[in-house]
């Protein structure tokens, strides 16, 4: 029998990719915000106990950086208290959890990418409620927490990620802001999606771990990777954070280094791999 995959946040473009690579092997119970609200700790009690799932994936998150700095209370509901609720269910029904956090957990003030054993330190209300997130997701017997970062890669209208429109951008010939002070390590969601994958079937251990694609880059030089194999000449307008009204801090420098995975003998492709693939599934 099949195993039962539970995940939450269905509609996200992470999710949408955690479905498409668990399905070959698992019975998926995929649940939208409109079949359960993750912050209705009654209802994910019911739902868990009713499905009982061997394994609950949570892509369910508050991503508005900048609207958590004025929705402090909802950012925490969604990322901190809902990943607690969903973990002592998890241990209810002795089920594996997996959480997904965020670069964001880091200042930024690094020179070299970061890895699980780095000190975080967050910077504004969204980064303090993914660590939070974090830590109680930690709690569960079998929890696991993914950093991931900077997403791409979702198939199909309504889930654009940042590198969707500056790819649209390019290909309209429009003049294209990018970052040149913002160093990331860029994350295709299939990617991610096999990590985990590959992590619940080696049987490793429960705990934290980096999970992004492999490498280190400005947006600016994303665009240019992008451009290049699209064959267009890019009209790529140079910002920094300082130069952009925005109300969130966002760390310059949240480059990940995926070093337990590798242990695990888990090798994530590169990110210029992973930008590849994508820009051929999307042509």
């Amino acid at each position: 029998m099949a195993r039962k995959v539970l995940v939450t946040g269905a509609s996200g473009q992470l999710a949408a990719a955690i479905v498409e690579t668990f399905r070959a092997d698992s019975e998926i119970v995929g649940l939208a915000r409109a079949e359960l609200d993750v912050t209705d700790d009654d209802a994910v009690e019911a739902r868990l106990m009713s499905e009982r799932p061997a394994v609950i994936i949570n892509c369910a998150s508050y991503n508005d950086v900048d609207g958590a700095e004025q929705q402090p209370v909802r950012a925490l509901e969604v990322n901190a208290f809902a990943v607690r609720e969903l973990a002592r269910a998890a241990d209810r029904i002795g089920a594996v959890f997996i959480h997904y956090s965020s670069d964001f957990v880091f200042d930024g003030a690094a020179s070299r990418p970061y890895v699980e054993d780095d000190e975080p330190n967050p910077q504004g209300v969204y980064a303090a409620s993914k660590l939070l997130g974090e830590w109680f997701a930690l709690e569960a017997r079998l929890g696991f927490v993914l950093r991931v970062e900077s997403l791409f890669g979702a198939r199909g209208s309504g889930r654009r990620s940042s590198l969707d429109a500056i790819v649209a951008g390019i290909q309209a010939g429009d003049s294209v802001p990018v970052f040149t002070d913002r160093t990331v390590s860029p994350a295709c969601v299939f990617d991610i999606a096999a990590a985990t994958h590959a992590l619940i079937q080696a049987g490793a251990a429960p705990g934290l771990y980096h999970c992004v694609n492999t490498g280190a880059c400005s947006w600016h030089d994303i665009a240019t990777e992008a451009a290049r194999l699209l064959g267009r000449e890019p009209r790529l307008t140079p910002i920094t954070l300082e130069s952009v009204a925005l109300r969130a801090p966002r760390p310059k420098f949240s480059a990940l280094d995926n070093t337990k995975l590798r242990a695990l003998g888990i090798v994530m492709p590169t990110w210029q791999d992973a930008l590849a693939r994508h820009l051929t599934r999307s042509a």
